[in-house]
C-alpha cells in the first residue's frame, strides 16, 4: 500500500534566518575555514568548503585555479584526459589539495579514475557520482574503490534520506552528496516525480551523517548567496554549486552574442546536449533529465566569490556565530511565505 507522510518538507525559499545578538563588530571578523578530519580516509581537510560541481560548463581546471586561491574547492567534471590531468597537476600543483577527481560507477570510468590518482597521486578526493545513489550497485561500487583506494576520501551520492547516508559511510564514503532534483537545470522531479526538498533533505541528511562522524555536501537548490548560508545552517558541511558558479570566463564553452547581449550555455550532466556531447545521444530506455539554459555572461568568477563569501560573513554577524562552525548552531528558521519585497524584480 502506498502511504503518505504528513510531515511538511522545506526548502531553502521556505525559510528566513532568525537573526540574534551579536558580538562581533564586522564582517571581517568571521572565519569561514572549516577543518575536518574524515571518518574513513583518516586524511585532514581546511579550507572554505564551498564547491563548484562536476559537471563539465562549470568543473574546469580553469574554475579550480582560481577557487583555490580562496581555499574553495572544485570537483573536476570526469570527461577530462589523463593527458589533461597531467598537464594541469604539473602547472598547477598548488590546486591539488582543493581538487577531487570524478567517476561515475561504470567499469570504464573507475579505470580511467584509477589511473588519473596513480598518475597523479597529490589527488585526495574522488567524487563517485550517480544520478541515483540508492542502487545496490552503487553501495558495492563504493566498497570496491574504498577497497582499491583506502586513503583517499571518497564523496559519494546523491541521495536525500538519511538512511541512505549512513549506508554509503558504512559502505567507505566519507562524505556524502545530498540532493535529488534542487538543481537549477536538472529536471528529474518532473520526468520523474521523485525528489525531497533541499533545505529538509540537509537537515535530516546531516544528522546521520554527523552520528557516524561522516560529512555532507548540500549539492544543488542554491540560486543566490542567502541559500548557501542557509545549507551551512542546516547543517551542510560543504556546499556545491553550479549554476551559481555558471557563465563565467572559466566555465567551458564559447562566449555568444544574442541580441546584442552576451551568453553562455550551462546544461545538466544528464541533458539532451550532455549526452549527444559524450555518449552520441540519449538512449531509447531512458528520458532526458537535464535542461540547456542561456545564462547571461558574468565575466571573471572573482566577483561572484566575493558576493558568495561576503554574504556568508554577513550571515554569520546577524546570528553572532564568529565562525562558520558555528553558524548552524547558531540558526533558527522561521517559516515564511516570501523571501523578499518583488515590486521591481
Amino acid at each position: 500500500m502506498p502511504r503518505v507522510e504528513e510531515d511538511i518538507k522545506l526548502d531553502f525559499k521556505d525559510v528566513l534566518f532568525r537573526p540574534k545578538r551579536s558580538s562581533l563588530k564586522s564582517r571581517s571578523e568571521v572565519d569561514l575555514k572549516r577543518t575536518f578530519t574524515f571518518r574513513n580516509s583518516k586524511q585532514t581537510y581546511s579550507g572554505i568548503p564551498i564547491m563548484a560541481s562536476n559537471m563539465d560548463t562549470v568543473g574546469t581546471f580553469e574554475m579550480a585555479v582560481v577557487l583555490s586561491k580562496h581555499n574553495l574547492f572544485t570537483v573536476i567534471h570526469k570527461h577530462y584526459t589523463l593527458e589533461e590531468w597531467k598537464k594541469f597537476a604539473a602547472n598547477h600543483p598548488e590546486c591539488l589539495e582543493h581538487v577531487a577527481a570524478s567517476s561515475g560507477s561504470g567499469q570504464a570510468d573507475f579505470e580511467k579514475l584509477t589511473s588519473i590518482l596513480e598518475a597523479i597521486p597529490l589527488i585526495k578526493y574522488i567524487c563517485l557520482d550517480v544520478a541515483n545513489g540508492y542502487s545496490e550497485h552503487f553501495v558495492e561500487f563504493v566498497k570496491n574503490v574504498r577497497a582499491r583506494c583506502p586513503n583517499h576520501t571518497i564523496m559519494a551520492g546523491n541521495v536525500v534520506t538519511g538512511e541512505m547516508v549512513e549506508e554509503l559511510i558504512l559502505a567507505g564514503a566519507d562524505i556524502i552528496k545530498v540532493g535529488i532534483g534542487p538543481g537549477s537545470v536538472c529536471t528529474t522531479r518532473s520526468k520523474t516525480g521523485v525528489g525531497y526538498p533541499q533545505l529538509s533533505a540537509v537537515i535530516e541528511c546531516a544528522d546521520s551523517a554527523h552520528g557516524l562522524k561522516g560529512h555532507i555536501i548540500s549539492d544543488g537548490g542554491c540560486g543566490c548567496p542567502g541559500d548557501v548560508a542557509k545549507a551551512f545552517g542546516a547543517g551542510a558541511d560543504f556546499v556545491m554549486l553550479g549554476g551559481m558558479f555558471a557563465g563565467h570566463d572559466q566555465c567551458a564553452g564559447e562566449i555568444i552574442e544574442k541580441n546584442g547581449e552576451k551568453i553562455k550555455l550551462f546544461y545538466g550532466m544528464s541533458s539532451d546536449t550532455a549526452m549527444k556531447k559524450y555518449v552520441g545521444g540519449v538512449a531509447e530506455y531512458r528520458a532526458s533529465e537535464g535542461r540547456t539554459v542561456e545564462v547571461p555572461y558574468k565575466g571573471d568568477v572573482e566577483n561572484t566569490i566575493r558576493d558568495i563569501l561576503g554574504g556568508l560573513r554577513s550571515t554569520c554577524t546577524y546570528v553572532g556565530a564568529a565562525k562558520l562552525k558555528e553558524l548552524s548552531r547558531r540558526t533558527t528558521f522561521i517559516r515564511v511565505t516570501q523571501q523578499h519585497n518583488q515590486i521591481f524584480s
